[in-house]
């Protein structure tokens, strides 16, 4: 089976990209990073793509007319690229229904909570755990999705719950989710190189 080409999207640091590039390095993920595109000039994640020989670009918002005219030109250099895997590793912008419709079913996206709670529009890192947190819930986690035309709503392929400490912090809570998400991710994306995941409507059946 040919290695599934991978577009890897992110804001951040990039620490669920380098759980990505750890396990294809292991050979649990049989595909490869294209390129790795960010919208966040000083995001560290760019740096880990250079380190790990990979094709890195920044994108600046401000250079486009509009945001459906900047998610053309990530469109452009995916299929430059032949890229058949979007990922979203902590990228912090909504598509527009266009990119979705491009790569419908190849969009992949980490949240940090178990979705259908705290998700959505303004739920986005440490905004997440601190709602979790002021909610008073026991058990929060991270939820692995396809990415729909809504945000945080598309079917789900993976969850994992951690439970929470009654001297819970919102960074003790993001350390616990991360490394829920740097196990997650990098499976989804496995069963989906190995071509093991089957979207039925609003469900993803893993297929053995």
């Amino acid at each position: 089976m040919s290695l599934v080409k991978i577009g890897v999207l992110i804001s951040g640091s990039g620490t669920n990209l380098q759980s990505i590039i750890d396990n294809i390095k292991l050979g649990k993920i049989n595909g490869k990073i294209s390129i790795v595109i960010s919208n966040k000039k000083e995001a560290y994640g760019l740096t880990r793509a250079k380190k790990n020989g990979i094709d890195s670009l920044f994108l600046d918002r401000k250079q486009f007319d509009s945001h459906l005219d900047y998610d053309k030109a990530i469109i452009e250099e995916f299929k430059k690229r032949g890229v058949e895997l979007v990922v979203l590793a902590g990228y912090l912008k909504i598509l527009t229904k266009e990119f979705v419709k491009e790569f419908r079913n190849k969009i992949i996206n980490i949240h940090p909570s178990l979705i259908p709670s705290f998700c959505g529009k303004g739920y986005y890192g440490s905004h997440v755990h601190k709602a979790a947190l002021e909610y008073g819930v026991k058990i929060s986690g991270a939820t692995v999705h396809f990415v729909d035309e809504g945000t945080d709503t598309g079917p789900i392929i993976l969850q994992e719950s951690v439970r929470l400490d009654e001297s819970e912090t919102v960074d003790s809570l993001r350390e616990k989710v991360l490394k829920i998400e740097h196990k997650l991710l990098p499976e989804a994306i496995g069963l989906y190189c190995e071509g093991k995941l089957k979207v039925e409507g609003r469900k993803v059946r893993i297929i053995n």
